[in-house]
């Protein structure tokens, strides 16, 4: 009985098997990948952005989501960003959650789908310079022309909608843009004007409307790394660590030995190479060009000349305007490290008294006075009045005899014979000075 009972169980099991791989597959064997796009647009967030795409295209996922939420940043990141969503075969999703300002705005045009929350906004992407301040006339044209290809990027759109993003004369009252305003977007102006595929409360509305509410959802986070090199590539962050380096290198020079500071300003130029190594905006080929100008300096304390010390400075500095992405900002913030490093100097010299400690190993600071030890010759004072007898006649200078010791000697100003009896009178230093006995 038990022998008839396995036999059916194993021939049930065999003509279901049969069945099972001709099932359609279930909408849960979807993958979506959610990425976050937050902070500021930097070339860390560009980095980390092509490594979750990256990853998600090995993996085989249906679709990425970015999760927006960002008051905009750097030019040429956004565009680099940008790039990357163009070439990639993903079906590509903006969900704007809360703010896609500038230049987010500019990113989340070239996803195949942009959704939003009913807090969200898109636009006022005018570009700006390093100062806060406007950026020029050519800025403007290149960026207005981008804002114009990403609306470009998906047939249907006001490409005049993108445009009014960037130039405040274009008058769209409509969507509360008169002359001289920059529009930004709300979720129901978007929706209206096309730029929005709809609005969502949340992720799960986002998967809800692009049919992907069963997908198995992976979240892709920053590392460690790529958030320090985040914070360390900011804008604001590079002139602050190129400020700390040049106060550590100062305060190193006026103190003896290494210490904290020196520590503290070599800590601060890895930081940044470090920073820019992971984001990508330098090579190793930088990090081998600023150690060969640290050595150059080095060498020119033993080698004398000043050739090697000009080239070590050549080279740290072109290090650093090559580790960015950009020369002009990296030579803006390289002077605001210069200018720091110079107040540093008069502080240290004008009001601590300081010297640069460092020039003591190169320079002699030994001075031969009286006060230490130190003549010229030997002074002598135990000639004053004795008498002796010229050997030359003394014109006025010339060569006396006293005590068999043979000396050179002058007169007051007058002449005096050979063989004539003489007495010193003044003694000035190797001066010896006489006059003819009476």
């Amino acid at each position: 009985m038990i022998r008839k009972g396995t036999v059916i169980f194993l021939a049930a099991a065999f003509f279901l098997s049969l069945f099972l791989p001709f099932q359609p597959a279930q909408a849960a064997d979807e993958v979506v990948y959610v990425v976050p796009l937050e902070k500021e647009v930097e070339r860390g967030l560009a980095s980390f952005l092509d490594r979750a795409i990256t990853d998600a295209e090995e993996a085989g996922a249906d679709a990425i989501i970015f999760d927006i939420n960002t008051p905009g940043g750097a030019v040429n990141a956004a565009h680099e960003i940008a790039k990357t969503l163009r070439e990639t075969e993903l079906r590509t999703v903006a969900f704007v959650n809360d703010d896609a300002i500038s230049a987010g705005a500019f990113i989340a045009l070239y996803a195949q789908e942009i959704y939003m929350t009913p807090d969200g906004k898109m636009g006022a992407a005018a570009v700006i310079d390093a100062a806060g301040n406007m950026a020029d006339e050519k800025a403007r044209s290149s960026w207005f022309t981008a804002m114009t290809n990403a609306a470009q990027s998906k047939e249907g759109r006001d490409v005049q909608i993108a445009q009014a993003m960037v130039d405040e004369t274009i008058d769209l009252p409509e969507f509360n843009a008169p002359e001289g305003r920059l529009l930004t977007l709300t979720d129901e102006q978007a929706a209206e004007a096309g730029y929005s595929d709809g609005t969502v409360n949340d992720l799960e509305g986002v998967l809800s409307k692009i049919g992907m509410e069963n997908a198995e959802v992976r979240s892709i986070e920053p590392s460690f790394l790529e958030n320090v090199a985040r914070f360390i590539t900011n804008p604001i962050i590079v002139p602050i660590l190129l400020s700390i380096a040049s106060i550590g290198l100062i305060v190193e020079l006026y103190s003896p030995g290494f210490g904290v500071a020196g520590i503290m300003g070599l800590s601060a130029m890895m930081m940044f190479f470090f920073g820019h190594l992971v984001a990508g905006l330098a090579g190793f080929e930088v990090l081998i060009l600023f150690l060969i100008g640290v050595a150059l300096i080095i060498a020119e304390f033993f080698v004398p000349g000043g050739i090697l010390g000009i080239l070590g400075l050549t080279a740290i500095v072109a290090s650093i305007l090559l580790s960015g992405d950009s020369v002009v900002y990296m030579g803006i913030a390289l002077s605001i490290a210069l200018l720091v490093a110079v107040i540093g100097m008069v502080v240290m010299v004008k009001f601590l008294g300081k010297n640069l400690h460092v020039l003591k190993r190169i320079i002699l600071s030994d001075s031969t006075n009286t006060e230490s030890g130190y003549v010229s010759n030997v002074n002598r004072l135990e000639l004053i009045g004795k008498t002796g007898v010229t050997r030359t006649p003394l014109r006025p200078s010339g060569t006396i005899v006293i005590d068999d010791e043979r000396i050179d000697a002058v007169t007051e100003g007058g002449y005096i014979d050979k063989e004539k009896q003489v007495k010193v009178v003044k003694v000035e230093g190797s001066r010896i000075v006489v006059r003819e006995a009476e």
